[in-house]
């Protein structure tokens, strides 16, 4: 940002003010003397609403506001147009039409007619005579004089920045009746009140309307470039974060899978032991029934041969008979 200094504005001559006749009663406390009937300009004064303005236009930006720059005397219309459009915002350096501001919606109907006008291969200049066709090109070029600074504005501007407040009287009312906050370049002609944000300094200075006007523009850029920075960093602390938790998920997904592993290992192992042991117990019990087998076998042997033995005996006992 280029700093406004006091040795600037006083080489630009913004301390020079209005003959005394022509001065307002509200502009007394930015005056610091009269000299040979004119009045000087406290440049301290400026500095210090320089600064105020500027802090409002970083505000403004922070919100994504859109400035409308103002500036249709002679000395202003170059600096303003130049201005406004090296940091992207709307002006009017041509005639300020009444309503611009507050029947806006008739304004929008204008610009686009201007917009058909200007399409190439439109329909509107099909069937035409040379007369009506030279008639639409008139028409073409008044609407484009008239509405080439805001051609693109959609929507009512959040700020209103005005070289001489006093010349851009109807812009100033619209403004207030809109309630839309104004910062401008007032003179010692000029009642600072009637703006929200005035800036005391010479308004007929080609040099100091630049240095304002620029000081503006710069800090309106300045303010959009760490907007800018401050998205991308907010972007990438989100992406950051996603990433993160990306992550997390695919960590508490693997730690899942490997507990569900686990268990399956176990309950594996479980089933395996349950079956050894069933195994072994079917194992037991044949041979336990085995060795009753074995056991029965013999006491059936031995009864037999017990009464074989009485049956033989009984024989040997009638033979002696």
């Amino acid at each position: 940002m280029t700093e406004v200094k006091f040795e600037d504005l006083l080489s630009t001559g913004a301390h020079f003010g209005h003959v005394k006749s022509k001065w307002n009663p509200a502009f007394e406390p930015y005056i610091l003397m009269e000299k040979n009937g004119v009045h000087i300009i406290n440049l301290d004064e400026t500095l210090k609403n320089i600064e105020r303005a500027l802090q409002f236009v970083r505000k403004v930006v922070k919100e994504n506001g859109e400035f409308l720059f103002v500036g249709t005397k002679k000395q202003a219309r170059d600096i303003v147009q130049q201005e406004a459009d090296r940091c992207g915002m709307f002006y009017v350096v041509e005639r300020w039409l009444g309503g611009t501001l507050t029947n806006f919606s008739t304004i929008k109907k204008s610009i686009k007619r201007l917009q058909l006008l200007e399409k190439e291969g439109s329909r509107i200049y099909e069937n035409l005579t040379k007369k009506e066709t030279q008639m639409l090109n008139r028409e073409r070029i008044k609407l484009a004089d008239q509405h080439r600074g805001i051609k693109d504005m959609k929507r009512l501007p959040d700020a209103i920045i005005i070289v001489d407040a006093n010349f851009e009287l109807t812009a100033v009312k619209e403004a207030r009746l809109l309630e839309i906050p104004m910062i401008a370049i007032v003179d010692t002609n000029t009642d600072p009140k009637s703006v929200d944000y005035p800036i005391p300094a010479n308004d007929d200075s080609i040099r100091t309307i630049q240095l304002i006007i620029a000081a503006i523009s710069d800090e309106i850029l300045q303010a959009i470039g760490k907007e800018k920075e401050e998205q991308a960093a907010e972007k990438a602390e989100e992406v950051k974060k996603a990433e993160e938790a990306k992550e997390a998920k695919i960590v508490e997904k693997a730690v899942e899978v490997q507990t569900a592993d686990t268990d399956s290992s176990k309950e594996n192992k479980v089933i395996k032991t349950a079956e050894k042991i069933k195994e072994a117990s079917t194992k037991k019990a044949k041979e336990v029934k085995d060795v009753k087998n074995t056991e029965e076998v013999p006491a059936e042997k031995t009864e037999i041969a017990d009464e074989e033995a009485k049956a033989e005996e009984i024989t040997e006992g009638k033979e002696k008979k």
